[in-house]
């Protein structure tokens, strides 16, 4: 028993120790907008997924799945939900742009001492086994608030969709948020549904 305790003692100043490297976290807001812009942010025309054409596109998992861009990712966004009014019992979103944010999240929570399990919302339900909408469900507490991330938020289309089925499998949505905000009428559908959303970064505050 004594050798886990020291154990736990060694892992806890170890992680306590990272997070104190690199407790500056407008510097690391900054360093996120720099690989936002280096690895995701393009100019050109494009189709997006609301069928919209745009003459700049953000590839976001172009830094979420970047070492460094998907820790900081997972920092940023863990310090907005912990800012929610109420505690948050899990954190998820739908596949696949959610995918590696949901996993920095709640490994970075953990680190943080407080950890929140995550959970991926298909976009289909599974053709065997479980038939699940939701992978992930039994980590956590049935009918617990939860936090729904995404990358990019342009209509607020797909966050819509992943809210009714969260919210039909018992939970309640206590945030929303994202690491870019293309204001172009995301927040406003949300908002009228309920649904606050909250950036890391708007695309005024990333490209100006």
């Amino acid at each position: 028993m004594k050798e886990i305790s020291l154990h736990k003692a060694i892992k806890t100043c170890i992680y306590k120790k990272t997070f104190n490297q690199r407790t500056n976290t407008m510097d690391e807001r900054q360093r996120l907008k720099e690989l936002l812009l280096e690895k995701s942010y393009r100019e050109g025309t494009f189709t997006l997924t609301s069928g919209k054409t745009s003459d700049f596109y953000v590839d976001g998992k172009q830094t979420t799945l970047d070492a460094e861009g998907g820790y900081l990712c997972g920092r940023q966004l863990f310090e907005l939900i912990k800012q929610a009014p109420e505690e948050i019992g899990g954190v998820g979103g739908m596949t696949l742009g959610a995918d590696p944010l949901v996993t920095a999240v709640s490994i970075v929570s953990y680190l943080d001492g407080n950890p929140i399990p995550a959970f991926i919302v298909r976009k289909e339900a599974k053709g065997h086994g479980t038939g699940n909408f939701i992978e992930g469900k039994n980590n956590l507490q049935p009918g617990c608030r939860i936090a729904l991330v995404e990358d990019v938020v342009t209509t607020g289309g797909t966050l819509i969709q992943v809210i009714e089925r969260v919210e039909n499998e018992g939970f309640k949505v206590g945030l929303v948020v994202t690491v870019v905000d293309r204001q172009e009428g995301g927040a406003e559908a949300l908002a009228a549904a309920g649904y606050p959303l909250k950036s890391i970064f708007t695309r005024e505050q990333l490209i100006g």
